[in-house]
């Protein structure tokens, strides 16, 4: 998938890990799908992959520097055990570990907070740091008991495995449905001094966010206060991960965290002047392109469809016709069926929560095979099925849309509803 090109912002590998200070390792602890099972035996001989190799399920990131941190987290009312222990753990703004499971959400059940808890204090031992420095998350099916011993076993391996090239197993450990990685890292400059910023997002399914997304975590070199690093990371995931949906369900587990270790040598961020606005775009660059990783790879997925909201009169009102399209379930099958209906898009438009003059719409889509206009006016227009076709069958498609003369805009992310979709949430537990 095409990265987007940001003038003083250089892509380079290294994902978690390319930051200053950070360290990361992702193992097979053999953590069960299935309800606890009676021994560890057993539990080691599932969540395995098609090869036969056994998949990764637990990952660890590590500082060895006191870190600042700030997150976001799921509105759902339902909220996963790691949640209010990751919440506690951050009121003091600091952190110096990620520990994360996959397989298992660790949601609605009684024993919860409990087994959270017990997963930082493994890794604090191991460690030698304190239990509520450590982030904690999880992610799999709801609703069943999370079997602590497997972690617990697995611990010792996963420390000792610790390194700054990591980031691979740390991302494959955190995924569950994905089928693709999603990790990026991004350098650039803060009066002089190098800095570095990379992230890993895990996220597939269960994607329509509102004030948080899917688990994500970033970490950074660059040296600022926790207050600013909180205020960037609220305003950015607003425009770019909370505007990614697959299939409009808010998962109990979306949380999204970054840790600075300010190892950058940077003078320190502690107001909104230059340094921070190039700290925010460098957040927006990591979180944009995570997103978009995150909509091509919708369950079932065959197309990442961008949509641009134009003449809007607030970005808010841009922002709701946006995520009207690319929501619609109708819209979203016409893109997998490389069907131009245009007028599927007028609808979607047309029920938008917003206020704006629909005999003002204009509609077009593009992508890198070419672009027609299907609608002026709120009317459609002439245009040839098989150069519609051409557009379509490419993998990134664009739906742009004007819908006035207003100055403001918002673009949306999301992809294609398929067969596979129901296939793969048909039998998701078993």
């Amino acid at each position: 998938m095409k990265l987007h090109k940001f003038k003083g912002y250089k892509y380079i590998d290294g994902g978690v890990c390319a930051a200053k200070g950070f360290l990361a390792n992702g193992i097979h602890c053999g953590i069960s799908r299935k309800q606890l099972s009676s021994s560890v035996e057993d539990n080691q001989e599932t969540n395995v992959v098609g090869d036969g190799k056994k998949k990764k399920d637990l990952a660890l990131i590590y500082s060895k520097e006191y870190c600042n941190a700030a997150a976001v987290y799921t509105t759902n009312k339902v909220k996963g055990a790691p949640i209010f222990v990751t919440k506690e753990h951050l009121k003091d703004g600091l952190a110096k570990a990620v520990i994360v499971n996959s397989v298992n959400a660790n949601t609605c059940n009684a024993d919860g907070i409990e087994k959270a808890r017990k997963m930082c204090e493994l890794v604090a031992k191991q460690l030698n740091i304190n239990a509520e420095d450590v982030i904690v998350a999880s992610t799999g099916v709801i609703g069943q008991i999370l079997p602590i011993e497997p972690i617990e076993n697995g611990m010792e391996e996963l420390v000792k495995g610790l390194s700054d090239k990591g980031n691979k197993s740390a991302l494959e450990a955190i995924m569950t449905t994905d089928t693709r990685e999603k990790e990026i890292a991004v350098e650039f400059e803060l009066g002089g001094k190098k800095c570095t910023m990379g992230g890993m997002l895990k996220g597939s399914g269960m994607i329509h966010p509102n004030m948080a997304t899917t688990l994500t975590f970033i970490t950074t070199d660059v040296k600022i206060k926790t207050e600013y690093l909180q205020r960037a990371l609220s305003d950015v995931v607003k425009v770019t991960l909370n505007r990614v949906s697959v299939d409009g369900d808010t998962s109990t587990n979306d949380m999204v965290s970054i840790m600075a270790s300010g190892l950058a040598g940077n003078d320190e961020i502690c107001g909104e002047n230059e340094d921070y606005l190039q700290f925010k775009n460098a957040l927006y660059v990591v979180l944009m392109n995570l997103g978009r990783m995150m909509a091509r790879d919708g369950e079932g997925a065959t197309k990442l469809i961008e949509c641009i909201c134009t003449g809007a009169d607030s970005e808010k009102t841009a922002e709701i016709v946006a995520k009207s399209v690319i929501t619609s379930n109708l819209f979203k099958s016409a893109m997998f069926g490389e069907d131009a209906n245009w007028g599927r898009i007028l609808c979607a438009i047309g029920y938008a929560n917003a206020e704006f003059d629909i005999n003002k719409v204009d509609v077009s889509i593009s992508s890198d095979a070419g672009k027609i206009d299907v609608c002026k006016d709120g009317a459609g227009l002439d245009f040839s099925e098989d150069e519609a076709k051409k557009i379509l069958i490419e993998e990134e498609i664009k739906i742009i849309i004007s819908i006035g003369d207003g100055q403001c805009k918002a673009i949306a992310w999301g992809c294609d509803l398929t067969y596979d979709y129901v296939r793969i949430n048909g039998d998701y537990r078993s």
